[in-house]
């Protein structure tokens, strides 16, 4: 639920609330945005380098940024965002911070405990090199889909996502795993080795099989069993339940099968994308303004939190499928999303100081962790979606 009060502007989209806490700005100016947007961008700059100190979230009650070392699955994205703001801007100081931040992550490639790599590694470096053409950048890029690849398991055809829970899980499989494939898909590009390449496809083609419902949503985990390699459990950690939509989920879906299908031209990619993204973008509980809920499924729906980190991920997905399909509908929902989050309701005010540009994502409800604040993630796909709407507009 939006926090404490609910103000009704007059935008065009629906009724939603803000913070009474914060002065939000009531001048929705194209000018005045623009002027938001850098504001935020500049405070970037303001925030200490750490290598053990990765900007993940802020806590509204703590009033204090949730900070992260390198290992987080979330630390690509900060570094991500000063490249992504240095590509928006041109401003030298942005990738100057980049290259800091992205440096500290380089020993992740060797960090075989984790699924995360593509997170980790290719939202930093792999932006890095859409800067410079960096030959240190591509081999870390190969050696961590090196150390990706010793989670492969060619009897299940699948990636092990998480290693906790061992009692309860034998090998399980996140739908969020599908945006690590990108990593290995260009690491195949760079070394020319097909090895990484057929592990993304496999992955992809597990995951098609056994990911998806009847009317296009997916569940969260699956868990395979070892030996037999079939499906043992369809259930969720983060959804309100193991058969809930939970929107962020649904939207690692859209943008992970729309980059397969990017790297791959196999039309079953493109197809699983544009049913996820019609379930998604038509759904009935989703509210005008194209922010949806945090699962599409809860029972309390309007009184629950937005996501804004959902909106994102979809909308830079959909700016990429309109360009492989021409369908309004998708590049409609991309710039309204971005419409939407440039009003003073989503923009955090320009005088609070802390490196995050959106409020309203939601992070972890298995934890109850990061429910409607500003999260890395949430401003990592922002930026990625207005560099994407400038390059199409080129």
């Amino acid at each position: 639920m939006f926090r404490v009060s609910f103000l009704f502007i007059i935008l065009g989209f629906a009724c939603i609330s803000c913070k009474s806490e914060d002065k939000k700005y009531t001048d929705t100016s194209k000018s005045n945005i623009d002027a938001l947007l850098e504001a935020r961008y500049e405070k970037f700059l303001d925030y200490n380098l750490d290598s053990l100190a990765f900007a993940r979230s802020y806590s509204w009650g703590e009033k204090a940024i949730h900070k992260r070392p390198s290992k987080d699955w979330t630390s690509g994205f900060f570094a991500g965002n000063f490249w992504q703001i240095y590509m928006l801007t041109g401003k030298e100081v942005f990738k100057e911070r980049a290259k800091l931040w992205t440096a500290f992550i380089e020993k992740e490639k060797l960090n075989s405990g984790t699924h995360d790599m593509g997170f980790k590694v290719f939202c930093s470096f792999g932006n890095g090199l859409k800067v410079e053409d960096n030959q240190e950048y591509k081999d870390i890029i190969v050696k961590s889909a090196q150390t990706l690849s010793t989670r492969y398991n060619p009897h299940i055809g699948s990636i092990r996502s998480w290693d906790f829970n061992r009692d309860k899980w034998q090998f399980p499989v996140i739908i969020d795993n599908m945006m690590n494939l990108e990593l290995l898909f260009e690491a195949t590009k760079i070394s020319g080795d097909s090895t990484f390449h057929n592990i993304a496809v496999n992955h992809a083609n597990t995951t098609l099989k056994n990911h998806f419902r009847e009317d296009h949503s997916t569940w969260h985990v699956l868990d395979y069993d070892t030996i037999s390699g079939q499906v043992r459990a369809r259930v969720t950690h983060q959804g309100i339940s193991d058969d809930s939509a939970w929107a962020r989920g649904q939207a690692w879906a859209i943008n992970g099968f729309t980059s397969v299908y990017r790297y791959t031209k196999d039309k079953k990619y493109l197809n699983r994308a544009i049913k996820t993204a019609n379930f998604f973008i038509n759904h009935s509980t989703l509210p005008e303004d194209g922010i949806p809920y945090w699962d599409f499924s809860h029972p309390n729906i309007p009184d629950i939190s937005r996501d804004v980190s959902a909106a994102t991920i979809v909308a830079s997905a959909l700016v990429e499928l309109y360009q492989y399909t021409q369908n309004e509908a998708y590049l409609n929902y991309s710039k309204k999303v971005v419409q939407s989050l440039k009003t003073n309701t989503y923009i955090l005010p320009k005088t609070l100081k802390i490196p995050f540009i959106l409020d309203h994502s939601f992070g972890d409800w298995s934890k109850r962790a990061e429910m409607d604040e500003p999260i890395v993630y949430g401003d990592y796909y922002f930026l990625q979606t207005l560099l994407r709407l400038r390059d199409l507009n080129k």
